[in-house]
């Protein structure tokens, strides 16, 4: 892929980072380590996307915590090298359970709490947490039965995701994206 194009990738990503929970220059890494074949140390991160070395390091490490990234040693170097996780599913995998335990676990608790909390009399509020507990109880119990196990959950998006077949005609419905 030619430099323009990467750097377009790694800002479009960048950008996107935070719909899954991590900051741009995590991102941004995560989207170059991604669109290079070869290992690159924290030196040719920072200077390719021109960030600090803390910077870079901090996310690094962050980006490893998530199990996308991977160090790397190569032989005959001192310095560590980082590659992306090879198995994209995997990859993706790991960002819907930690965001599942990192942000929609704590949101949900603090709903219940709330919901707790709240006196009788006030029918309205306890309406309204009531029915978004619910909710969210029925979304948290698909979620775990998907992030249980990785395989299985890849089977189950294969699933939903396959053409819905028009009645009698034999052919799945054409998607429009």
């Amino acid at each position: 892929m030619d430099a323009a194009t990467r750097a377009q990738f790694v800002e479009s990503w960048g950008s996107m980072g935070g719909l899954w929970g991590i900051n741009r220059s995590m991102a941004r890494i995560h989207a170059l380590l991604l669109a290079t074949r070869e290992p690159l140390s924290l030196e040719d991160i920072a200077r390719e996307l021109e960030m600090s070395r803390g910077n870079a390091s901090m996310s690094l490490k962050e980006l490893r915590n998530w199990g996308v990234i991977r160090r790397v040693h190569l032989t005959g170097e001192r310095k560590d090298y980082y590659i992306a996780e090879d198995d994209i599913w995997s990859m993706l995998f790991r960002i819907a359970s930690e965001r599942k335990k990192r942000e929609f676990d704590p949101a949900l608790a603090a709903l219940r709490k709330a919901l707790e909390a709240t006196p009788p009399g006030n029918d309205l509020v306890r309406q309204r947490l009531g029915e978004l507990e619910e909710i969210l109880r029925a979304v948290e119990r698909v979620l775990d039965r998907f992030l249980k196990d990785e395989e299985a959950s890849r089977g189950m998006l294969k699933f939903l995701s396959a053409p819905i077949p028009y009645p009698g005609s034999g052919k799945g419905k054409k998607s429009r994206g």
